[in-house]
């Protein structure tokens, strides 16, 4: 990896958010979620899977070692807001870290961050559940990330730390392998027949392994 100096664009942290998973009634059943999460001003403890006062309801999808963060672009609330008819506070979509200046096309698997005194690297887009349809009250918010490829993208921890919105935010390494969080959406979803491009993705070792079985198996089939 290439390591960089200072910001390699204007980033700015907008806000560290989080939220305990709660009941909720959708389509007449009750759904136990934790998406809705809400800023705090106070400085947080980042460990090695999860931000203090954070939580998850389901461990098996959310959370964990590769999924300790999920950060999400405030460059997409304008365009959410006009789709969807509503005013969005930070964390509408279940993110732990809102980011100006950082989004799916310009961050790589692997880059690594220096957020707070902690360090985390990007390893997994965010792959979009029904719960977001919860959230914003929506029946059709999958298929729209999906179509759109404003996932949001997770974070592993490097070094744990204090982390808040107050807080240092930079990039400390770039990549080499250039695989952004867009090309995999797009392969994911668009482009499922593209070998070349899955192998690709493949082949880089900061990829999360939860994100691996669905792409190795379009090269068996």
């Amino acid at each position: 990896m290439k390591k960089l100096e200072g910001r390699a664009r204007e980033m700015q942290l907008v806000s560290i958010n989080v939220g305990k998973p709660q009941t909720v009634m959708h389509n007449g059943k009750e759904v136990s979620t934790a998406i809705w999460k809400y800023p705090v001003t106070d400085r947080r403890f980042l460990d090695w899977e999860q931000l203090d006062g954070d939580g998850q309801a389901d461990r098996r999808f959310h959370g964990g070692k590769d999924k300790a963060l999920m950060v999400y672009s405030y460059d997409h609330y304008s365009f959410w807001e006009e789709k969807l008819g509503q005013e969005l506070a930070p964390g509408a979509f279940g993110e732990n870290v809102t980011v100006r200046g950082l989004d799916e096309s310009t961050v790589s698997i692997g880059d690594i961050f220096q957020l707070g005194e902690a360090v985390v690297q990007v390893s997994q887009p965010r792959q979009p559940c029904f719960k977001l349809d919860v959230r914003l009250q929506r029946s059709d918010m999958v298929s729209l990330i999906q179509q759109t490829g404003y996932s949001g993208f997770y974070m592993r921890v490097l070094e744990t730390g204090m982390i808040g919105q107050d807080m240092e935010f930079r990039l400390l390494e770039k990549s080499s392998h250039n695989v952004t969080v867009a090309f995999i959406n797009q392969i994911k979803y668009h482009k499922k027949d593209n070998l070349e491009a899955i192998r690709r993705i493949l082949a880089v070792k900061e990829l999360a392994d939860s994100c691996r079985p669905s792409l190795e198996k379009r090269l068996t089939t």
